[in-house]
């Protein structure tokens, strides 16, 4: 955790000077207390009093992406005196002074339900889940956004899913880091016409996220109301697998405006599938349909289709549930390989006209 918590703090710079705060050596130490709370201490020499409050609000700001702010403080120390700061109440008496919009205040594991708020600049905020995993619901949230912009719309995704992150891989931007923005917001990273924001970006891809519900909200709630999205059409949002806490309590806090469940065709994955809908129901969040992911298989010997996960169960189960079926989207080598290396299947013109890409497209199509 401390290495994501310098990583973070890089970004913050010394108003005095325009360096990183971490570049001049300022940080003096992070430390986890035994009642959740981070404490991270900084020397403030040299630094004047109206300067280091601009700085901690900055610091503030950079670290709610990992820890709720009622669980930060931040300790300022120098030759003459220590200071100790709760980051919650310097934020609040900011906010409160500046007058701004209400935010969603996202709280995993805390079992609240707030104010629904919209993103802004979003017009359609949709959700894809897939209830289990491994049915290659990231590889279809991408190349689903790229169909839409193959349409004409303007599309950004949020990679909600903060254990295994992996939107930077398949868009090819894995060691790619936000910046920030004039307005002290977070920049979405852009690639292929894309624009997207993903808790990988900021860790290492070797580093796992040991961590409890209230620091996953932090980090979720921010990436929804504190990355400047611009104008967009749509935000895919990417969630991870299951019916759990981040799942749960990002529907019940923001403005989602449908969801789209993806399934492979077996009973095992339709089984989770069904909860994940289920799930949204309960919520109040309209389901838009369902997708039938690795479909079937075209072999290159002898041009057959290839049912391996079975034939049609999706379809099947929409009917069942009395939702739309959006289609299916075949199993196809290129599709894999791409996704692998980063370029997707349908940012790659040349794909044009193939089984895949059709699907895609139809899908894109019965969405908008």
């Amino acid at each position: 955790m401390n290495t994501v918590i310098t990583k973070l703090l890089e970004s913050v710079l010394n108003p005095a000077t325009q360096k990183s705060i971490v570049k001049e050596n300022r940080l003096v130490g992070i430390k986890e207390l035994e009642n959740g709370s981070v404490e991270v201490k900084y020397n403030r020499d040299n630094i004047p009093t109206l300067v280091k409050r601009e700085l901690e609000d900055s610091m503030c700001k950079v670290l709610s992406a990992i820890c709720s702010p009622d669980k930060l403080i931040i300790v300022s120390v120098s030759s003459e005196q220590e200071e100790i700061h709760l980051a919650a109440e310097k934020s609040r008496n900011a906010k409160e002074s500046n007058g701004p919009k209400p935010q969603a205040n996202i709280k995993v594991g805390h079992g609240s339900i707030g104010n629904k708020v919209r993103v802004a600049g979003v017009k359609k905020l949709l959700a894809v889940a897939s209830g289990k995993g491994g049915v290659g619901k990231s590889t279809f949230s991408v190349n689903f956004s790229l169909a839409l912009k193959q349409l004409g719309y303007k599309v950004g995704i949020l990679d909600a899913d903060i254990y295994g992150p992996s939107i930077p891989m398949l868009l090819n931007k894995r060691e790619e880091k936000p910046l920030a923005g004039a307005n002290k917001k977070i920049l979405p990273v852009s690639s292929y016409g894309l624009k997207f924001i993903s808790f990988g970006l900021f860790s290492g891809e070797n580093d796992p996220v040991i961590w409890r519900g209230p620091m996953l909200g932090g980090v979720i709630n921010q990436f929804l109301f504190d990355v400047d999205w611009g104008d967009l059409d749509f935000l895919i949002l990417d969630l991870p697998p299951g019916t759990g806490d981040v799942q749960l309590s990002m529907v019940q806090n923001s403005e989602v405006d449908g969801a789209i469940v993806i399934s492979t065709p077996q009973d095992v994955a339709l089984l989770d599938a069904k909860k994940g809908l289920y799930m949204f129901r309960k919520v109040n969040v309209p389901v838009v349909g369902m997708v039938e992911n690795m479909s079937y298989f075209i072999c290159d010997q002898c041009d057959k289709k290839h049912y391996i996960f079975g034939d049609g169960g999706v379809e099947i189960a929409a009917k069942e549930l009395g939702v739309s079926f959006l289609g299916g989207v075949p199993f196809n080598k290129d599709l894999r390989v791409g996704s692998d290396k980063g370029t997707p299947y349908m940012a790659d013109l040349g794909n044009e006209g193939s089984d895949v890409w059709n699907a895609y497209m139809e899908i894109a199509k019965k969405v908008k």
